[in-house]
């Protein structure tokens, strides 16, 4: 791994690793965390690896692995329970590359990685730490799944740090890969007012850039303010009895297929 890639080889591979594969044309990664016995445990909405439940599914859903080939005889297939599924190492990379994710990184590096959902300035819990987390959420679910608050990414990320956004919050989860898709056009139009001081578009593109940037810094597991450290065994316990919920998004669902 390195400043341009987080390419790894499976040899490298180690349990209570965070992985990921980027999907078709690089529109989506999807994230789980390596338990050891090439067994990946991961989260979905309803066995369906990304989806908002509105007609943007069939945007990326088209983007995503294709779910004909000859089913797997290791792996379970996808049902409509908790959406926190195992799977082998070869069904979750559906023909993908591996790619582990950077915890830990400093400032200079988080920044250079354009692209959001590779890395945070955040730090890893022990590996045991984090299989017995994958683990026990594989029982016990890890709520409703929501594309922009409680995603495969949130999920690897508290898997590996314990840490979640606190309730009452109106902003993100820790997914980074949220906050690139969302901080791209508040970057643009945050930097629209320069066109009153300047019509150079080297300075605007710069502007819009350092938005961004700074965006994507401020919003960072690692930086933010607005989260706790929660155990597993409290999260499950408190999303049994209501008192800790993800709402999935209540806009236009997509159109019945029958």
């Amino acid at each position: 791994m390195g400043l341009l890639s987080n390419r790894i080889d499976r040899s490298s591979l180690k349990p209570g690793d965070h992985i990921y594969s980027w999907r078709t044309a690089y529109i989506y990664a999807h994230h789980g965390i390596y338990v050891g016995d090439d067994r990946v445990i991961h989260f979905t909405r309803r066995g369906q690896e990304v989806g908002t439940g509105t007609v943007l599914d069939l945007i990326l859903v088209s983007s995503g692995p294709s779910r004909a080939h000859t089913h797997c005889p290791t792996c379970v297939p996808p049902n409509e329970g908790h959406g926190v599924v195992s799977s082998c190492l070869n069904c979750f990379l559906a023909g993908g590359v591996l790619y582990r994710f950077e915890y830990s990184v400093n400032a200079a590096h988080f920044l250079a990685k354009a692209r959001g959902g590779t890395c945070t300035l955040a730090v890893s819990d022990p590996n045991d730490a984090v299989v017995h987390r994958a683990n026990h959420l594989l029982r016990n679910g890890f709520g409703c799944y929501d594309v922009f608050k409680n995603n495969c990414e949130d999920f690897a990320i508290y898997c590996k740090t314990g840490l979640l956004v606190l309730e009452g919050s109106r902003t993100m989860g820790q997914s980074g890969q949220a906050v690139s898709i969302i901080g791209g056009p508040i970057a643009a139009v945050l930097s629209t007012p320069m066109r009153l001081v300047t019509t150079n578009v080297y300075g605007m593109a710069a502007t819009a850039v350092g938005v961004y940037c700074a965006s994507r810094y401020a919003t960072d597991i690692g930086m933010r303010a607005d989260v706790a450290k929660v155990e597993v065994e409290d999260l499950t316990r408190r999303l049994s009895v209501g008192l800790f919920q993800v709402i999935e998004p209540t806009v236009a669902a997509l159109p019945n297929a029958s």
